[in-house]
């Protein structure tokens, strides 16, 4: 397996999708050329192997939807060879099939209605139809009788070969597929997302890359993904949830699929309930460890008046941690669901007061709400800043880079991640829990700050999904860390990694600090602001809370406007 980090194309170069391909390509075959077979090996090295127009043509057509083509709507003008002597290599070679089997669907979706009509409307007049229905119309008066596939000149024997354009049939579509998978390490992602970006854009974290931190270790293991991929494309399609059910994979040693498995019995489950099937639907949901599955089969439960089923896995689940949706999803239900077995409501937790004020301010001709309470706030001697959810992220990513980037299966496929494949997966912390408890011994033992600025300087416009470089400065950040608490620090980013998908929205729109403070009084405060008639949503709420619960200063600024009139 090769070291060598391959350099993304410039759009400069009019061929830049296909250099991106090759890079695909080539990454695939050298880091994962045990889980090809012979053949499949053999077929990328033609690939390779061929000339540019003809590959660059190949290329545009994998990128597109389906696999079959009409050659005269391909026009690519960078090509470097006339299009029809790409497609004779590409037919010579067996990358494209020049005279496929058309079923009426393909037939109805490749050529239009003034194309249709003058093959079909004398047949259609003859059966007593009229000569000018509709496209849908027409396919289906055909369908009842020229259902079976045929070529096109079967289909369309009528019309000269100048005017019957010649279609054609990608034939390596399923290993194109494999390799896309290979690379992405998934199917969600298209060609487009790798081909046609511009990569030298942005500059990716180096990862060393080993066969140990891939995901896929055997071929199996990506044979079991594309099963499960069709799984999901056959309920997607409207399939019994049953029938799917009856092709999903055992359970898998490999965790990576494991989770992907997961959320696959998550929507099956959902199928199954919409289906009628409740039976399946508690099955799969009780056979799933995604996060949202238990929930939705105590609901279900509930609404089968199965209460004591629900009772007993409700107060089981409610003895593990929990993130602060399910939390308050899992209360909800309790109180529900105590009445109905004869058990006293569950006592609820305290809530904690939000602290608010309210300020009166002219309004602005231009800018947001923010911005007026900023300008409103800020004082030379307690500067606000306006940060989102982007400070708190940015200090947690900067102190953790080592660990965000630390090569593992299922996180890092290619050389051009923003982040890792599995950030937000159930085990995304618990893979890397002692990597986390070393960065968060720096808080406690005071080298965090060191960490956190070295890695601004030195990873400086590099991307990461905790790091929005355009808003931090080094003043910004050495206030941060001059005002809030390494304790808070500590707090704030403990609930962050219990659940990054809810966990990483939801702050406060600006932070005050107070760096003159005295050293026992209160240097900072995170402040959210509400616009007339704007109201708190949940997720921030609950970091309204949490921020009671720890004593970490913040409040809630609602901002009115002042009477123009009056004011004159």
């Amino acid at each position: 397996m090769t070291t060598h980090r391959p350099v993304p194309a410039s759009l400069d170069n009019p061929l830049y999708y296909l250099e991106n391909m090759d890079i695909l390509v080539a990454w695939v075959t050298d880091h994962h050329s045990d889980l090809l077979t012979a053949q499949e090996r053999d077929r990328l090295a033609a690939y390779a192997a061929l000339n540019t127009g003809p590959r660059a043509l190949l290329t545009r057509m994998v990128m597109r939807t389906g696999d079959l083509f009409r050659a005269d709507k391909l026009r690519y003008p960078e090509l470097p060879v006339p299009a029809a002597d790409a497609f004779k290599v590409l037919v010579q070679d067996g990358w494209l099939d020049n005279a496929p089997e058309l079923s009426l669907d393909d037939l109805f979706r490749l050529f239009t209605l003034a194309e249709l009509r003058p093959v079909f409307g004398p047949w259609l007049q003859q059966q007593g139809h009229l000569k000018s229905l509709g496209k849908a119309q027409m396919r289906e008066r055909l369908a009842e009788t020229l259902s079976a596939p045929r070529p096109l000149r079967g289909w369309l024997a009528d019309l000269g070969d100048e005017q019957a354009p010649a279609v054609v049939q990608l034939q390596d579509m399923a290993l194109f597929d494999r390799i896309r998978l290979m690379f992405f390490g998934n199917l969600r992602q298209s060609w487009t997302d790798f081909v046609l970006v511009e990569l030298g854009v942005q500059q990716f974290e180096p990862v060393a890359l080993t066969p140990e931190s891939r995901a896929f270790h055997q071929r199996e293991d990506v044979d079991r993904y594309l099963q499960m991929h069709q799984c999901r494309e056959r309920l997607d399609a409207g399939e019994p949830a049953a029938k799917v059910w009856q092709d999903v994979p055992a359970p898998l040693d490999n965790p990576w699929l494991a989770s992907r498995r997961d959320r696959l019995l998550l929507e099956l489950g959902r199928q199954a309930e919409r289906q009628g099937d409740k039976k399946l639907a508690l099955q799969v949901w009780s056979a799933s460890q995604h996060r949202e599955a238990r929930l939705k089969q105590l609901r279900l439960l509930e609404r089968m008046k199965q209460f004591e089923e629900a009772w007993a896995i409700a107060c089981h689940w409610q003895t593990r941690e929990l993130s602060d949706a399910e939390a308050q999803g899992l209360s909800r239900l309790l109180k529900r669901l105590a009445a109905k077995v004869g058990q006293p409501r569950p006592t609820p937790a305290p809530v904690p007061d939000i602290q608010t004020v309210t300020v009166t301010l002219t309004k602005p001709d231009t800018g947001s709400v923010e911005w007026a309470a900023l300008q409103h706030l800020a004082t030379e001697e307690a500067p606000v800043f306006y940060v989102e959810n982007t400070l708190i992220n940015a200090l947690f990513g900067l102190l953790c880079w080592p660990v965000i980037f630390k090569a593992m299966p299922g996180a890092f496929f290619h050389p051009f991640h923003i982040g890792p494949a599995d950030l937000l997966r159930e085990d995304f912390v618990s893979r890397r829990q002692p990597d986390f408890d070393r960065c968060f011994a720096l808080l406690e033992r005071g080298g965090y700050r060191q960490q956190i600025l070295e890695t601004f300087e030195h990873k400086q416009g590099i991307a990461n999904p905790f790091v929005v470089w355009p808003v931090l400065s080094a003043e910004l950040l050495g206030l941060a860390m001059d005002c809030i608490p390494a304790a808070h620090l500590d707090a704030l980013f403990r609930r962050l990694l219990h659940n990054l998908k809810e966990h990483r929205s939801g702050f406060p729109d600006l932070i005050r600090f107070i760096p003159e403070a005295g050293a026992t009084e209160v240097r900072y405060e995170m402040i959210e602001v509400k616009g007339p008639g704007d109201r708190l949503q949940d997720h921030q709420i609950r970091w309204l809370h949490f921020f009671a619960r720890q004593g970490i200063p913040a409040n809630v600024c609602y901002v009115r406007w002042q009477d123009r009139e009056a004011i004159a």
